[in-house]
């Protein structure tokens, strides 16, 4: 073992070694704080970690370790740690205050296999980057690319994602919300309730309920829109959705309760997926060639 070349065993215990770092990390400094990661610090974190990935290839033929990171060897024990972990993660009930499993996405084991592959990701897209052949290895990076891309924005697109409530009172206009934790956040937009509506079935249960709503940004937008559970409205970056009323009042209810939500990075998690997206198919193109 650690005789080269290094094989699956290496890898293993690679990823093994990250898993008991992390387990290290978390009981000395607690879970990731990805708050520490907000705008503009999560764009210095992604061109750091790009400035790493490249030192990390410009090495590998002086550190033998760099080499394997870019191999096979390296990433399937990877991948069967993340699958691993995810699937644990599914079978755990997740909250946003939970510790250890009940909070996969900051739990430092997790974070370091995933931060793990995506350099592993970088080091083998820079490789076919730069032996480029046309006719193999278009599907192969929008494959690799797409994912790198996905897993990297999604990671630190959670510190700047905003998921709060606003409490929305007929004819009073609102520009404050709550956060998870009940802190006032002092918004750009105001909105203002109109009239909430409330459709039932026979039996007298909710069988559709929306909010006349109207708008106003601080760039001098007016809207007036309904919205409805799963039919949010975006304005100026925000999503809001229909969460919740008085239930007191039933039909004849005065407040609405809104759910605005803020995914900057989103876009480039979708960018990503298309792509993984365009390069099966272009695998399944060249596949009935």
């Amino acid at each position: 073992m650690w005789t080269k070349p290094y094989g699956m065993k290496e890898g293993f215990l690679i990823g093994g070694g990250l898993i008991f770092a992390g387990l290290m990390l978390e009981l000395s400094v607690g879970p990731v704080v990805w708050d520490a990661f907000r705008w503009p610090a999560s764009g210095i974190v992604m061109a750091g970690f790009l400035t790493i990935i490249g030192i990390i290839y410009l090495l590998q033929k002086k550190v033998y370790g760099f080499l394997f990171i870019g191999t096979y060897k390296a990433a399937i024990p990877a991948l069967v740690y993340a699958v691993v972990l995810t699937i644990i993660m599914g079978l755990t009930q997740q909250t946003v205050n939970g510790v250890w499993l009940s909070n996969m996405l900051s739990f430092w084991p997790f974070v370091l296999i995933y931060v793990y592959i995506a350099v592993i990701l970088g080091m083998i897209i820079i490789r076919h980057t730069l032996h480029f052949q046309w006719k193999r290895d278009i599907p192969f990076l929008l494959n690799h690319l797409g994912l790198f891309l996905a897993m990297t924005t999604a990671t630190l697109g959670n510190a700047d994602m905003q998921r709060l409530k606003m409490i929305t009172v007929k004819g009073e206009p609102e520009w404050r919300a709550m956060t998870q934790d009940q802190q006032i956040v002092e918004m750009p937009i105001a909105i203002e309730l109109k009239q909430f509506i409330m459709e039932t079935y026979d039996d007298g249960s909710p069988r559709r309920f929306a909010s006349d709503i109207q708008i106003l940004t601080k760039t001098g937008k007016n809207i007036m829109t309904t919205v409805e559970v799963n039919k949010p409205v975006e304005v100026d970056g925000w999503k809001i959705y229909q969460y919740g009323y008085d239930t007191q009042m039933g039909a004849m209810s005065q407040t609405s309760i809104l759910e605005l939500v803020s995914d900057p990075w989103l876009p480039l998690v979708y960018t990503g997926i298309y792509m993984m997206l365009a390069g099966a198919v272009c695998m399944f193109l060249k596949g009935k060639k």
